[in-house]
């Protein structure tokens, strides 16, 4: 009898460990079933093509913009180190635009895309995440509607990570990369060209020549006027650009001189030259004593659908006795002393030059490599006739390349011209006489000349 209460009793607890461990699995299964619910629920909401969704999944929305949840707010003031946001900036054309995101400091950051179906060639949106970061003040979603993006919009996504979403309306291609000091991320968007576009580009005359004030004619001004002879052919807008300016003086000679002075000089003469005496049309990144940051310069060229661009620069060395003339066009630098004269030129240090190297390969895919070598070959052949006959001493430093971010993003044949060595005192004094700066604008002219003859 007591065997069979034992037995009895036994098979009792079996009983119930047996509901209990079939009860657990109904629990993990339903619970596992509604995890896949929720799943498919945001699948859904991801590829959703409605405003509200969107907005929701870019965490962007101007509606949510500058402003913080309990949670940010909190880690605001646990006095972690975040990065803030403070402009956003863009530059367009019809089948092209940049837009700049500046931060107070260095990030990491990550781009992506959206599609809104698998299929689809381009994306919908591109988003660019900025860890470690937070909105300044005034920073708000831009309207662009230039026929490649519609807005950029921005947000605190999390309490760490500022998302930017640009809503794409036709795009081909687009490159991300950084700059520093301010650091800044840039996006460069390029799409398809509208064939009415493209027609009425073909038919822009260039702009008259502003008629000058009489001024006394000088013995080396006889030669007669060549504008009226010299046909520009495809060459229509030339894009002048002289380096630094306003608080950023450039490179400093012994003597107190500033780069941003003299190539400011040369620009304008030269400008006034192609004017003149080749009847093209000119822009100047600059024509006063301005900050223009690197990233808007290029960008201003192509804004005005620009034929060429050429940067106008004087060279500086820790040996003071280097002098010469050189020109480059951009690419991965070949030497050592080529990546220090883009450091000092980019306004950072090796480090990230060898960084932006690294990232040069994808920039430079529909950058015109050979034409810019081929227009600094004749920029630099005619530079160096023209100063050596006036200056005897003028050393001939060829053309080289290097990686410099005045030049990165161009659509057009683009060059750097160092004029002199600005930290050589004898070129220096060259370098502020304005017959010096009379010859070197000459020769950029008669080498800007060169290459267009060759392309008829």
């Amino acid at each position: 009898m007591m065997r069979s209460t034992l037995a009895y009793g036994f098979f009792l607890v079996l009983m119930s460990l047996s509901l209990l461990f079939a009860a657990e699995i109904h629990a993990k299964e339903e619970k596992t079933s509604k995890k896949g619910t929720v799943t498919k629920e945001a699948a859904r909401k991801k590829t959703s093509t409605t405003k509200a969704a969107e907005t929701k999944k870019a965490g962007a929305d101007s509606r949510t913009a500058g402003t913080t949840t309990a949670a940010e707010s909190a880690g605001a003031t646990t006095g972690e180190a975040r990065a803030q946001v403070t402009e956003i900036r863009y530059w367009s054309n019809p089948d092209y635009t940049r837009v700049a995101i500046t931060l107070d400091r260095e990030v990491r950051f990550e781009s992506n895309q959206i599609k809104q179906h698998v299929s689809d060639a381009n994306p919908s949106r591109i988003y660019i995440d900025l860890n470690a970061s937070r909105l300044g003040p005034g920073v708000k979603d831009l309207s662009i509607g230039d026929g490649l993006l519609k807005t950029a919009r921005v947000g605190q996504y999390r309490a760490d990570v500022v998302r930017v979403v640009l809503d794409v309306e036709n795009v081909k291609d687009y490159k991300v990369f950084p700059l520093s000091d301010p650091f800044r991320i840039i996006i460069d968007v390029k799409g398809v060209r509208p064939l009415e576009i493209s027609r009425l580009t073909e038919q822009i005359q260039p702009a008259p020549a502003v008629a000058a004030e009489p001024k006394k004619i000088e013995p080396r001004d006889e030669k007669p006027r060549v504008g009226a002879r010299f046909k520009p052919g495809k060459i229509r807008r030339i894009v002048v650009d002289p380096g630094h300016g306003g608080h950023d003086p450039g490179a400093v000679g012994a003597h107190g001189t500033q780069e941003k002075n003299v190539v400011l000089a040369i620009g304008l003469k030269l400008a006034e030259k192609l004017r003149d005496e080749l009847g093209i049309d000119v822009v100047m990144t600059r024509s006063t004593d301005v900050f223009i940051p690197l990233e808007e310069r290029t960008a201003i060229a192509n804004k005005v659908n620009a034929d060429l661009f050429v940067s106008i620069h004087a060279n500086a060395s820790l040996n003071r006795g280097a002098s010469g003339i050189e020109t480059y066009y951009l690419n991965l630098a070949k030497t050592e002393k080529a990546a220090q004269l883009a450091a000092r030129e980019n306004g950072t240090s090796l480090e990230k030059v060898s960084l932006l190297q690294a990232i040069l390969f994808d920039l430079m895919a529909n950058y015109k490599l050979n034409d810019s070598a081929h227009l600094a070959e004749e920029v630099q052949k005619a530079l160096y006739r023209k100063l050596h006959g006036q200056y005897p001493s003028t050393r001939n430093l060829g053309v080289k390349q290097g990686p410099f971010y005045v030049l990165v993003g161009a659509t057009m044949p683009s060059i750097l011209v160092e004029t002199a060595f600005i930290s050589n005192e004898a070129e220096e004094e060259r370098l502020k006489d304005s017959s010096y700066q009379e010859q070197a604008a000459e020769g950029i002219l008669e080498g800007v000349k060169g290459y267009i003859s060759s392309l008829k």
